[in-house]
């Protein structure tokens, strides 16, 4: 009996004997209980069955005392606001609640975590002021509270801390003043207070009496007024960020007294004068960018006398000649001097002692001949010497430089034959040698250069047949040898060029045929062969080219009839001239708007005056011909008064209709009349409503299908929505009626009466992506189809921002304003709140209204109301992320997260597999992976990281290709996927 109770003793021993939690413990199960932890990351904190909380994820205590020493529950998705119970624990020093989604305010008796040296609540939902009460905090050293959404000032209170070493605020909502009081900090640092909408104010002169400081960030501050002569007190300073601000005056010489300093950031100020002369203390400069203000005067030879890593002097005024100091600097990897007015040679030795990577000499006025040693440390990746005076030949040794990716010689007095192995180098992807004077002929080991997308050789002098090699680029999409001197066949290996866009071979002496199988053309967009000395017959198969919108083969020797198969086209340009063609025009193109692109066929016939050839009269056939003209004015007379007695009635009948059709305007050749427009726009042929109209079907007597969008033209409530309406249908017109581009939704006409506004679109039988991305018809988008629709979405965005001209903001790119035709190719469409740009290099215009969508809205754009086309590379970003995840850019399930945010957190958290849709198939994971990648650099929080459109066209084209291994930094730095095009200079609104 005493056996048996003895081993019942023991059965329940382990809950009566186990002790019980300690107070550490308690206190944070009293912080779990206040989290939304929709990932069960704080399961561990559940443990009963130890008496400390040492063990639990996130947390590491003292190991003599087991008592919680720090916390760290960075990027775990937690919600709610800030766990006061944390201050409860006496001798916790480190406490990181990092990327999650921390919200409401912090609390006033956060100064009751009295032992804290370590706090940071960076990248969460906080609101409101900063406490002034973090200053009690006396131990404190880092204090982190940067991309949250805090407001008002800094607290001059921060002035009493006396141990802190860094204070990061950066990305916030702080609109007050730079408070003069941080300078009290004589501990600091790291100060970071970038990106906040602060009123525009001097750089406090008081920031000098840091003289610990080795780090200070203040780009995008409002900032204004002269850099103080004070700085040079600073020194210890390593890195000094005053970029994007409004700067004025000279760079002080004392910049140069920094006898520690690495880095200096001035660019887009509105710094003018010359720049220092006397570098001698500055030893230690790494590197240093003031491009984008107006500086004038010259490099001083002193500047390039320094070990630099980068030397940036873009967009400025500056003037002589490149010292052949630079040349010597052992350490010089790039080199950006576009848009100055720099002339002279460049150093001869420039890249024998460095390991360059990027030289863009762009629009300036240099001359002689391009160094033979650019590439001898074989490091060099883009060579852009674009609108120079460069001539002779190109060095032998850039054959050799397999490094190089993006070359652009265009617009030189450059001459001889191009060396045979440059043709060939297997990483290039952009090749472009227009506007010289080159001879000889394309090299067949071009077919060596695997990524070459854009092949650019136009109005030079090559000869020679062109190469069946260009026809193994299966990368190629663009090639442009116009106004040169090819010869022979087009090769019938052009035709296997699935990815080809746009084909340019006219003014040259080429002869033969259109090569057979163009139908793998799906992609072709502009076909420009004219004035050449092609014959035969015109293949009925251009006709079947899905997005064909430009056809120029005009001056040629085409004869037979003209295949009827052109109907199916949508052409802004067609040009059939100077043929021989002959037979009857098709239907479709039997008016007289299309007169001039037949003229010179002697063969064709129709109604259209002038294309059919003459022929004698009799004098019997003459006065016949008379008492036809009598008859023939009678009548015209009787159907004019026809016609006017129906046109006043008509008019009468659509004035009772509330709709005046008087002020229409087309921007196309259109088959259709508009005033059949106006009888379809009945209920039963509605497709959609919205508060600024009804969008309608509309099935026209031709049987082409439109889409009409009808905006009310007088408010109901208030004057503010009708001038909002005027202003939505003006920009849309502007926009729209000037862009011709494959990738943007077409409008046809538009009417502006009193009455009504109408706009008449190309239709889109497939809706737009969000629609059906987010409905039961997401089967229908596998995820070839999906990356097809991001890269014509992201090609038509390239075009606004580096081919209008002035460029265009979208300013509310987003997955409903990316629609689908049959074939689901995209089209950008909806430019109510597009913004056209004046000029290239503006300061950034502040809008009176945020334009764009919940979940698009790029960060910087939110707070300081300023947009650039870094704006809609955002917004891009996010719908790369809807076409990944198939997942709405705010959703229910990401609680108070959007899209982007969500899939950072996952990824870390959970790996790639629980981002991608369930939907696609999983032999696409490598593709969908570097599409993510490309969406996370598009998504930074920082606009100078993110890449320009074109960029990111090309680095979807090379996400298809094969043995790729790049990826994003969790740090937040670039990959080496990306890096900034500076030739493709930057929109600014």
């Amino acid at each position: 009996m005493l056996l048996f109770f003895f081993l019942l003793c023991l059965t329940l021993s382990p809950p009566l004997l186990t002790q019980s939690l300690n107070q550490d413990g308690l206190y944070l199960r009293r912080v779990k209980l206040g989290l939304s932890d929709p990932t069960d990351s704080l399961a561990s904190w559940d443990d009963t069955r130890v008496d400390t909380p040492c063990h639990w994820r996130g947390v590491s205590c003292d190991p003599l005392t087991q008592r919680v020493t720090s916390v760290n529950l960075s990027h775990w998705q937690l919600s709610g606001p800030f766990p006061i119970f944390f201050c409860r624990l006496p001798y916790l020093a480190q406490l990181s609640l990092y990327n999650n989604s921390i919200n409401s305010s912090l609390p006033l008796d956060i100064s009751t975590c009295r032992n804290l040296t370590d706090l940071n609540l960076g990248s969460n939902l906080l609101v409101g002021a900063i406490p002034a009460t973090l200053s009690q905090l006396k131990n404190l050293k880092s204090l982190e509270l940067q991309e949250n959404n805090f407001t008002g000032d800094i607290p001059a209170s921060f002035g009493e801390f006396t141990q802190l070493e860094s204070l990061s605020l950066f990305n916030n909502l702080l609109n007050g003043t730079i408070s003069s009081s941080l300078g009290n900090i004589s501990t600091l640092k790291e100060l970071r207070l970038a990106y906040n909408p602060f009123q525009p104010g001097q750089l406090p002169s008081q920031l000098s009496n840091l003289t610990n400081l080795e780090y200070l960030w203040l780009s995008g501050c409002n900032l204004v007024g002269e850099i103080p002569e004070s700085l040079t007190r600073l020194t210890k300073l390593t890195n000094l960020d005053l970029s994007f601000n409004g700067l004025t005056g000279s760079i002080p010489s004392s910049i140069t007294e920094m006898k520690s300093i690495e880095q200096i950031e001035l660019f887009k100020n509105s710094l003018s004068g010359e720049l220092p002369v006397k570098w001698v203390n500055t030893t230690t400069l790494l590197r240093f960018d003031a491009s984008m203000n107006q500086l004038t005067g010259t490099i001083p030879n002193e500047l390039c006398e320094l070990q630099l890593e980068s030397l940036n002097l873009y967009e400025n005024r500056l003037e002589g000649t490149l010292p052949e100091s630079i040349a010597r600097s052992k350490n010089l990897s790039e080199l950006k001097l576009f848009n100055n007015k720099l002339r002279g040679g460049l150093p001869s030795e420039l890249g024998k002692y460095s390991p360059l990577q990027t030289l863009d000499l762009s629009y300036n006025q240099f001359s002689g001949e391009i160094p033979e040693v650019l590439c001898e440390k074989g490091s060099l990746e883009d060579l852009v010497l674009i609108y120079n005076s460069f001539s002779g030949k190109i060095p032998q040794s850039l054959g050799k430089c397999r490094s190089l990716r993006r070359v652009r010689l265009r617009h030189n007095l450059l001459s001889g034959s191009v060396p045979e192995m440059f043709w060939g180098l297997p990483h290039m992807y952009l090749f472009d040698l227009a506007d010289n004077s080159f001879t000889g002929q394309i090299s067949k080991s071009i077919s060596g250069a695997n990524n070459l997308s854009s092949l650019l050789v136009s109005r030079n002098n090559f000869s020679g047949s062109i190469p069946d090699e260009v026809g193994l680029l299966s990368n190629l999409v663009e090639f442009s040898g116009d106004g040169n001197k090819f010869a022979g066949q087009i090769p019938g290996s052009l035709a296997k060029l699935s990815q080809l866009g746009n084909l340019d071979l006219s003014e040259n002496e080429l002869s033969g045929g259109i090569p057979e199988g163009i139908e793998s053309w799906k992609n072709m967009n502009e076909l420009n062969l004219a004035n050449n000395r092609l014959s035969g017959e015109i293949p009925s198969e251009i006709g079947n080219l899905p997005v064909l919108n430009y056809l120029d083969l005009s001056g040629n020797l085409f004869s037979g009839k003209i295949p009827l198969e052109l109907q199916n086209l949508k052409l802004n340009v067609l040009n059939l001239s100077n043929n021989r063609l002959s037979g009857e025009l098709p239907p479709l193109y039997a008016k007289e708007m299309y007169r001039g692109s037949f003229l010179g066929n002697p063969g064709l016939c129709g109604d259209l005056a002038g294309l059919c050839p003459k022929t004698g009269r009799s004098k019997n056939e003459g006065s016949l011909w008379i008492f036809g003209l009598i008859f023939l004015l009678a009548g015209v007379v009787f159907v004019v008064g026809v016609i006017w007695f129906y046109v006043k009635y008509q008019k009468l009948k659509k004035t009772k209709k509330g709709m005046a059709l008087s002020k229409w305007k087309s921007f196309h050749k259109i088959g259709f009349s508009e005033f059949e427009i106006a009888d379809c726009l009945k209920e039963e042929n509605l497709i959609g409503s919205g508060a600024s109209g009804k969008v309608y079907k509309v099935l026209l007597s031709n049987g082409d299908v439109v889409a009409v969008k009808k905006l009310w033209g007088r408010a109901k409530k208030d004057d503010s929505s009708n001038e909002s309406q005027r202003d939505e249908f003006e920009v849309e017109v502007e926009t729209l009626g000037k862009i011709r581009h494959k990738n943007i939704v077409r409008l046809w006409c538009c009417c502006n009466s009193r009455d009504c506004k109408l706009l008449v679109y190309e239709y889109m039988p497939n809706g737009s992506l969000g629609d059906v991305l987010h409905s039961s018809k997401a089967s229908l988008l596998d995820w070839p189809t999906r990356y097809k629709i991001a890269l014509d979405a992201a090609e038509g965005l390239s075009y606004l921002h580096h081919d209008c001209v002035p460029p265009i903001v979208h300013r509310d790119v987003k997955s409903n304003n990316i629609l689908l035709d049959a074939e689901f190719s995209a089209r950008v469409a909806d430019f109510g709140v597009a913004k056209v740009v004046d000029g290239v290099g503006k300061g950034p215009e502040s809008m009176s209204v945020i334009a764009g969508s919940c979940g698009y809205i790029a960060p910087e754009y939110a707070y300081t109301l300023r947009v650039n086309e870094k704006s809609d590379i955002y917004s891009f970003g996010v719908v790369l992320l809807e076409l990944i995840t198939g997942r709405p850019p705010i959703d229910p399930e990401f609680g108070e997260k959007d899209l982007v945010k969500w899939v950072c957190t996952t990824l870390d958290q959970k790996g790639l597999d629980n981002i991608i849709d369930p939907n696609l198939d999983s032999s696409y994971k490598d593709q969908i992976c570097r599409v993510l990648e490309i969406s996370l650099l598009c998504t930074n929080a920082l606009p100078l990281n993110r890449p320009s459109m074109r960029k990111v066209v090309k680095l979807l084209q090379e996400a298809t290709a094969e043995n790729k291994s790049k990826t994003i930094k969790k740090d937040g730095k670039l990959s080496p996927y990306y890096y900034e095009d500076p030739s493709d200079n930057q929109i600014l609104v």
